[in-house]
């Protein structure tokens, strides 16, 4: 923490943080917030106007006549009063006494600009000693907080945030002496107020006070996911389609569809750029960054004009949804049969009829993956590049996958199976892990540099966080199997609250609260009332799902080994 503080207004109560240099660009902030105040458009609808099948468009962006949308999700909210959370007046049955507590500790993290709420901190955790920047605003954190509050019907702080991270992104951005790109979007903003002088500033960081000094590549994404989320909510698509959204949408996406060595459609990312925030091995091309770019590529090809601008920009995207999906399920997919094909592999191919495309050497297979793959199941692993493939198993991606129908059909309820099939390692007895298994011994020092945080089965080391459960359960909902939500869901409410929301769980089963967990964590809280929203009224899915495209359907091959 600096020496200089200033004070920052955070849910009424006065938080100390720390004063750096910034500018309030409140006079731009109520230009736009002006430009775009108009009547929300709440217009039933038969058809969703974002879910566009990339059928409409070709290659070389020409536009088909007519609609082809799939979910058709739309419910207008209503606000409810401050103390009454919705979604519990919509059920004739009594609302767990958890769903109460979680919305009272909600609120106390939200985040006020010029007295308008722009976001939830990250944690409310008066027990800690130190702050550090768990009193920020992060992007990423604050999706479940708007998730909740426009299940809610509570659009208005989604809004503000939205906007707010919009005019962050075009702040100058220089770690050092370098300058970052144009589009990145901030990691955590916070807000410092003057009492004397009546004034509120925003402070953004994007990645330069990070550990590490990592960019977030997942900000971006989950900016262009949230404002899709807003727009399916609300019916209101002037926000989206404003010149700031848009250019905003198009700057975030130049910095990912811009061509260069890349022989691969995934990005090439730095190890610490998403919410695995420290180093664990991820470099490379993780399946957590790319499972939410293809989610962002399908979000933004939804919400783009058809401008001149926006018609380049529709067409890369195009393009570049066809060869991701194709890569991903051909390269990261890993079920029993693609196991022992890959185990199977003959090494130093050269030719295009190469099968180990990679050079993977079967060696390398860790002995722990023999065991843990059933005869039904599978999952997207970590990350595959060359001669390297992380055969771990990590949560958001594969949800995200889920979600966004990167995974395809059959690909999902293979997801689920291994779920049912290996719920002592994957879920335990708090949802859900991380990733699986943990590094240790030696494998951890090399790794993660003997981070002291990363120790086995805990933080991001195969630790559980109880955030994951709104992910679980949207894709257990979306794959039509929310009994496995439900049992996830009983094992969160026996905890959460007894515990004190914390951060996330240690331990292989995940019994145990976090040595450095924070309690009364945000985003755990948020969670856990986007999950329970989510099984008691599941149209809610419509905001945060897309249904598979029929042009990234895979050819249906018929195998080798197949006899009628």
């Amino acid at each position: 923490m600096d020496a200089a503080v200033a004070t920052a207004t955070v849910g009424g109560d006065m938080r100390k943080a720390p004063s750096h240099a910034s500018i309030t660009e409140q006079d731009a902030f109520d230009d736009l917030s002006r430009l775009l105040d108009k009547p929300r458009l709440n217009i039933e609808r038969q058809r969703s106007f974002d879910d566009r099948s990339m059928s409409e468009f070709s290659i070389g962006g020409n536009i088909k006549a007519g609609m082809d949308g799939y979910d058709a999700v739309y419910s207008p909210g209503i606000i409810s009063g401050l103390d009454t959370p919705l979604s519990s007046a919509r059920n004739s049955f009594e609302p767990h006494p958890m769903v109460g507590e979680a919305w009272e500790a909600l609120r106390r993290s939200l985040v006020y600009f010029k007295g308008q709420p722009v976001g939830t901190i990250a944690a409310y955790d008066h027990a800690s000693e130190e702050v550090l920047n768990y009193d920020q605003v992060f992007v990423r954190d604050f999706v479940p907080s708007a998730l909740a509050f426009l299940m809610n019907g509570e659009h208005e702080i989604v809004k503000n945030f939205l906007l707010r991270t919009l005019l962050l992104q075009g702040w100058e951005k220089k770690v050092d002496r370098f300058k970052l790109g144009e589009g990145v979007m901030p990691a955590s903003f916070k807000v410092l107020h003057d009492p004397n002088r009546g004034i509120d500033t925003v402070v953004a960081d994007f990645g330069e006070s990070a550990i590490g000094r990592v960019a977030p590549v997942d900000s971006g994404f989950w900016w262009i996911i949230l404002l899709r989320a807003y727009t399916k909510s609300t019916g209101d698509i002037t926000l989206a389609e404003s010149a700031q959204c848009q250019k905003g949408m198009r700057l975030i996406l130049s910095l990912c569809l811009s061509e260069g060595f890349d022989t691969f459609p995934t990005l090439l990312c730095a190890d610490g750029c998403c919410m695995i925030d420290r180093r664990m091995g991820v470099y490379g091309y993780p399946i957590e960054i790319q499972a939410l770019f293809f989610m962002a590529l399908r979000c933004a090809l939804s919400l783009l004009k058809h401008d001149a601008e926006g018609k380049e920009v529709i067409e890369r995207i195009v393009t570049r949804l066809h060869a991701l999906s194709y890569h991903m399920r051909t390269y990261f997919w890993l079920d029993f049969q693609q196991l022992n094909d890959i185990y199977r592999f003959k090494t130093e191919e050269y030719s295009h009829t190469a099968v180990n495309k990679f050079n993977v050497i079967p060696d390398s297979i860790p002995d722990w993956v023999f065991d843990f793959m059933p005869s039904r199941g599978g999952y997207f692993i970590g990350n595959v590049s060359p001669a390297r493939m992380d055969f771990r198993w990590f949560a958001l991606g594969n949800c995200v996958a889920i979600l966004c129908s990167l995974a395809t059909p059959e690909q999902s309820t293979a997801i689920m199976d291994l779920l049912e099939e290996r719920w002592e390692e994957l879920i335990g007895e708090t949802p859900m892990k991380i990733c699986y298994p943990a590094i240790e011994s030696h494998e951890w020092r090399i790794v993660t540099g003997c981070d002291p945080k990363n120790t086995r089965w805990s933080y991001h080391n195969g630790g559980s966080w109880p955030v994951l459960l709104w992910l679980l359960t949207a894709a257990c909902i979306k794959v039509g199997r929310p009994q496995i939500a439900r049992r996830a869901m009983d094992l969160a409410e026996s905890r959460l609250l007894k515990d004190g929301w914390p951060e996330y769980y240690d331990g292989k089963l995940g019994r145990y609260v976090g040595k450095q967990a924070r309690k009364f964590q945000t985003w755990s809280i948020a969670g856990y009332l986007v999950a329970k929203m989510l099984l008691e009224d599941p149209s809610h899915l419509g905001m945060i799902s897309l249904e598979e495209d029929r042009l990234m359907k895979p050819l249906i091959k018929r195998s080798s080994s197949w006899t009628c």
